[in-house]
């Protein structure tokens, strides 16, 4: 299904070489496609809410051997680290939300 409402300029070409997982994201961003780790950290903002990316920054998405995702959060001060703490569930949700399946595994808070 492609979307229709975003447009996609194809004849800007890039300053310097692409690698081919930026190449293909960008093919799979114009689809609309949502794939693993790295369009959630890209994303991060549009799938918590505001006041929990203000708060976090996703430092690693791994793929466990269920393919589920553990997610590793670090608070932008350590003293967030609890208000992050008390917000788990709720990130989690809006992550499974966020890829239409129970995608989550586990979510780790590192200072």
């Amino acid at each position: 299904m492609l979307n229709q409402d975003k447009k996609v300029n194809l004849d800007i070409r890039k300053n310097r070489p692409q690698t081919l997982a930026s190449a293909f994201g960008n093919l799979i961003e114009m689809f609309g496609v949502k794939t693993g780790g790295s369009d959630l950290a890209n994303n991060w903002e549009n799938v918590v809410g505001l006041d929990v990316a203000k708060i976090s920054k996703v430092v690693a998405v791994k793929l466990s051997r269920d393919k589920k995702f553990n997610v590793v959060l670090r608070p932008v001060s350590p003293a967030f680290a609890l208000e992050l703490s008390y917000k788990v569930d709720e990130i989690k949700e809006k992550i499974n939300k966020y890829y239409g399946r129970d995608a989550v595994a586990k979510i780790t808070i590192r200072k």
